[in-house]
């Protein structure tokens, strides 16, 4: 009979447990450290009107390269992918610790999310394959540990370094966790290679990137460095489009497509898909905007502010460590509906209080949020995940990934334009409480019709507990990791 010390860190596979979860604590903290600082880095740099650059490129360019990722990880094989992307991730870090101005700053972060485009959908894809399905359902006590400790260790030590007025350091904690995660990574996870020739699809990735780049700067340029009926505006939306359908056409060609359409074909992988965009636009809503919201609506210090937001990332781990043994019980799409009912009702909730700032009324509702997006994110990541044979896991953990990752690239572009058009209507003066308050409630506005529309998407998802590859039975221990991996030769 199992036990628990079977997939626990003192099992036989808990050394790269340990190395996952180090790995994953990188993106983690990462994930809640910088928001709460963002008035003490406009304070120091400037650029108010451009920090919302801070959270879209590093998202666009952590967005564009998941695809490349993951096709890489079913090629070369995991090992590689991680850690060529923590090497990059920690350079990025030390890069933006000495960044002299916002552009600078804007670029290195591009360079840190180049490299955060490896580390999350490899660890997920990892997790996935030297576990069972029924095992990943208690693992995620693990994982979700991680997150627990990042939802108050990141807001915590943000607001401490803005107080301090040591920003800098924010970037420099990313330093230690990263050649930790390299040297257990390299120490502990072992794969067998075998080596086949390949043809990396070249054309579309750049495509992907180009495109993309383009549809997002003109979206959070648009009404500010230049009028949205501008001809720049509709030059670069039209460029924007016409790659992305040159994209898909060059996709559908590929021998081996570093995005294949089939990700977004499949009724199951189309829903999950969807699901993880609207995570991604529900959740920077909340993430980039919350913090300045109390601090200049309000007053509150960069601590409070992060500790308030902190709810959203304690909330989250709770019920995805939680969902596990509830999706095993009940099936994936059901506790997805759960989820996302909870995430409608809070971002709903939200928008209600946006005119009435309330430090408890915010911390309480982003509890509510983080807890749906805990039980929508998992079960449709894992059922995306179990729905294909290994040779697959990767590209379709990373689609899911880059999912939820362009959703938050499109969100931060679309909810800073929002905020912009908003502060520009009323004056311009980004300093002036109301302003800030009105611009903010805008932006929790159009989350709240995310929060909405994730619900519908969780309706999407085909019904049934059990995929094609659940039935033919779980995975076994000694099958993933261990398995054959082909190389590029």
């Amino acid at each position: 009979m199992m036990t628990r010390s079977d997939v626990g860190l003192r099992s036989e596979r808990g050394p790269i447990l340990l190395a996952v979860m180090v790995a994953t604590g990188v993106v983690a903290i990462d994930a809640t450290i910088l928001a709460t600082a963002v008035p003490s880095i406009v304070a120091d740099v400037g650029g108010f009107s451009q920090f919302p650059w801070l959270f879209s490129i590093y998202l666009l360019t952590q967005s564009v390269t998941v695809p490349i990722y993951a096709k890489l990880a079913d090629t070369i094989g995991r090992k590689r992918v991680i850690l060529f992307g923590l090497s990059v991730f920690l350079i990025g870090s030390i890069l933006c610790g000495l960044a002299w101005d916002m552009p600078s700053l804007i670029a290195f972060r591009a360079i840190q999310g180049i490299g955060a485009g490896a580390v999350l959908p490899i660890t997920v894809t990892i997790v996935g394959d030297i576990y069972t399905l029924q095992e990943r359902a208690r693992i995620q006590g693990y994982i979700a540990s991680v997150w627990g400790v990042a939802a108050v260790a990141g807001p915590a030590l943000g607001g401490l370094f803005a107080q301090w007025d040591a920003w800098r350091a924010i970037f420099f904690v990313n330093i230690p966790l990263c050649l930790v995660a390299i040297w257990l990574l390299a120490r502990d996870y072992r794969e067998k290679l075998e080596r086949r020739e390949h043809r990396i699809d070249y054309a579309g990735s750049l495509l992907l990137t180009a495109s993309l780049t383009l549809l997002l700067l003109g979206v959070l340029e648009g009404g500010h460095g230049w009028a949205w009926d501008s001809a720049a505006s509709f030059g670069i939306f039209a460029a924007g489009a016409v790659l992305l359908v040159a994209f898909v056409l060059v996709e559908r060609r590929a021998a081996e497509p570093v995005l294949p359409l089939w990700v977004f074909q499949r009724p199951l992988l189309r829903a999950t898909n969807l699901v993880g965009i609207f995570i991604g636009v529900a959740m920077i809503g909340l993430t980039a905007f919350v913090p300045t919201y109390l601090q200049i609506g309000v007053g509150a210090s960069p601590l409070v502010a992060g500790l308030a937001l902190a709810t959203l990332t304690i909330g989250w781990p709770i019920a995805a460590s939680v969902s596990g043994r509830l999706y095993l019980r009940i099936g994936f799409r059901a506790t997805s509906m759960i989820g996302g009912a909870v995430v409608a009702l809070g971002t709903v909730a939200l928008a209600f209080v946006g005119p009435y700032p309330s430090i408890l009324w915010v911390a309480v509702i982003s509890f509510v949020i983080g807890v749906g997006f805990g039980f929508s994110a998992v079960p449709t990541l894992v059922a995306a995940q179990s729905s294909v044979e290994w040779a697959e896991r990767g590209v379709v953990t990373g689609a899911n990934m880059f999912a939820r990752s362009a959703g938050q690239a499109v969100g931060a572009a679309l909810l800073g334009a929002v905020a912009n058009a908003v502060i520009a209507a009323q004056g311009g003066d980004d300093t002036d409480p109301a302003t800030i308050v009105a611009a903010s409630t805008a932006v929790f506005i159009a989350a709240a019709v995310v929060g909405v529309l994730l619900f519908a998407s969780t309706i999407a998802i085909p019904r049934g507990r059990r995929t094609a590859v659940e039935q033919q039975g779980p995975i076994g221990p000694s099958d993933p990791a261990t398995g054959p991996i082909a190389e590029v030769g």
